[in-house]
């Protein structure tokens, strides 16, 4: 097996190597972050009984702070050096626009599975671990941290 993937690897040209690479870290990177987005949407909406959009937006604020720092450093770092202030000024804004609409995708599978289908309170996690994380991947790579 690992033969295989050698041989595959060794027959990508250099950008699809950089790209593999760069989702291979963003799906680690992300996967991290959106556990934890995850377990504190899980704990508050039903441990501490906060509604689920509440709890989903305290994961959110967990996850923004996380994500910025994580992706920017380690997913999306910039190999010209660090960013000055300008550049983290405008990535920055980007990134937090970017990321409003990661929450609008969370805040809509909240409300699509638990409000308005009554399914129990996991039932969002899916399309919150799998489908906004691969719509932001595109989201971030060509507009945020360019």
């Amino acid at each position: 097996m690992m033969r295989i993937c050698r041989k595959l690897w060794s027959q990508l040209d250099p950008q699809r190597r950089a790209l593999l690479l760069q989702v291979i870290l963003y799906g680690v990177v992300g996967l991290g972050i959106t556990l934890v987005q995850v377990a504190v949407y899980w704990t508050l909406a039903t441990r501490a009984g906060l509604h689920s959009q509440s709890a989903n937006l305290a994961g959110y604020v967990v996850a923004v702070a996380l994500g910025y720092l994580l992706h920017g450093r380690v997913t999306f770092a910039d190999t010209h050096g660090a960013p000055g202030r300008t550049v983290h000024a405008t990535r920055g804004a980007k990134f937090v626009a970017a990321s409003l609409l990661s929450y609008a995708l969370n805040a809509l599978w909240v409300w699509l599975c638990v409000s308005w289908m009554q399914w129990p309170e996991w039932a969002p996690i899916p399309a919150m671990l799998f489908v906004t994380p691969a719509i932001m991947f595109i989201v971030n790579k060509k507009w945020v941290f360019t």
